[in-house]
């Protein structure tokens, strides 16, 4: 090196850069491992979990009743719920531990009971009251029973306000039953659906995590190949620290450039979610998601020392990933420590400005906090996955030093 131009130098940095790319490119789709996570994984994974959720919604939630009330008023209701597309009265029982029962079979997911004084209190100008319980394993269920339930106490009560007033003409009657005139509006999402909410988010995350796995199964089989168990392989063409990292990140780039955009946009268009972004501001956003997830991706997989690892440390992040980048659970409630060590992962930032622009109409100049964010992160991630390799780079040398030194006191003893 000492005798190279700098000419020379910077010719063959490229040229080994270069090499590099081409022997990681070859790799990958060499290793069945690594070519399930960068390929199959992301082909398949968002396919199933869309197609799960691909109604939106739960309709014809099964129910049961205990109707101690057995009146006229207390049939109506029950008789509108059933109405409902969202709950399917399935069973009449008579008390309340029968239809326990039958939730506990899982048959039914909710159960509506009204009391005895339902219609007696209502004669009287009381308030009364309807206990709806309901199975909590499954939010949707309690979801669509809620909303039905909530529905027909709502319309059951402006005829009850109606007839109580005695009104002589049909605006006192409109004025008696709407005082206030609103309209429910659901922005961003018009059908209320889990798979419109969620989908988006998980899609981006799966971005991220596939890449934590395939490179990090990169970087077990790299050391369990390295005599010296290194990450970085005993060859002339890997002794530059930048010619590694862009070498490496180049070939990951290209793979997930592709895939990227099957998964962001193939995926919604097949299952017709909401895609209101403009694709310029979506790819220029996208840029600096990819960037700092590879990086991110090639630092942390310093801990991985052999293929296995990467599973047991990166898997069961995915779920947590999701709650903690406020999507899935309300950002505002997410405790100041939970939120600044979500600030840790590409997927934070990617989730939340991928939903805005695609799920929301957000321009780039909406977003900025996240997409600065994002590129600030890519610096990060890019200088500290040099000063992985660097001190991986140094860490070979010193290992070839000294079984040199061993070799050579063998011969001479």
């Amino acid at each position: 090196m000492a005798t190279h131009t700098f000419k020379e130098t910077i010719k063959e940095g490229i040229l080994d850069m270069f090499y590099i790319w081409k022997r990681e490119f070859r790799a990958v789709f060499r290793d069945q491992g690594v070519l399930i996570f960068f390929i199959l994984v992301p082909l398949a994974y968002p396919l199933v979990y869309a197609f799960i959720y691909t109604n939106e919604v739960v309709r014809d939630v099964p129910a049961v009743v205990v109707d101690d009330s057995r009146t006229s008023l207390s049939r109506e209701y029950l008789r509108k719920v059933d109405a409902t597309p969202d709950v399917k009265i399935i069973a009449y029982c008579s008390d309340m531990e029968e239809a326990k029962l039958v939730m506990k079979e899982r048959d039914a997911y909710g159960l509506i009971y009204i009391p005895s004084d339902f219609s007696s209190n209502i004669v009287r100008g009381k308030q009364s009251q309807i206990g709806l319980y309901c199975d909590m394993s499954g939010l949707l269920y309690y979801k669509s029973l809620l909303m039905a339930n909530t529905a027909v106490s709502l319309d059951m009560n402006q005829d009850i306000k109606m007839t109580v007033a005695g009104n002589s003409t049909d605006r006192e009657n409109e004025i008696t039953a709407y005082p206030i005139k609103y309209e429910d509006v659901a922005m961003f999402n018009p059908t209320n659906g889990f798979a419109a909410f969620l989908i988006p988010a998980v899609l981006v995350l799966i971005i991220q995590q596939t890449l934590l796995l395939g490179i990090g199964l990169s970087a077990g089989t790299a050391r369990e190949k390295n005599k010296f168990k290194d990450l970085v392989p005993i060859n002339r063409h890997y002794h530059g620290t930048l010619r590694i990292v862009l070498g490496k990140g180049l070939s990951y780039f290209m793979i997930y450039a592709v895939v990227s955009v099957y998964i962001l946009c193939v995926v919604p268009n097949l299952f017709k979610l909401n895609q209101i972004g403009l694709p310029e501001d979506l790819i220029l956003f996208i840029l600096p998601y990819l960037i700092a997830s590879i990086f991110f991706a090639m630092t942390v997989s310093i801990f991985i020392r052999n293929r296995e690892t990467c599973m047991l440390i990166f898997v069961f992040t995915s779920v947590p990933l999701l709650f903690i980048s406020g999507i899935s659970w309300p950002g505002a409630a997410i405790p100041k420590f939970w939120e600044y060590f979500s600030y840790i992962f590409p997927s934070t930032f990617g989730i939340n400005g991928f939903v805005r622009i695609n799920n929301m109409g957000a321009t780039l100049n909406e977003i900025v906090p996240e997409y600065k964010a994002l590129w600030i992160q890519a610096g990060i991630y890019f200088i500290t996955t040099c000063l992985v390799y660097r001190w991986q780079i140094l860490t070979s040398r010193k290992h070839i030093i000294e079984r040199h030194r061993e070799l050579k006191e063998k011969r001479l003893a």
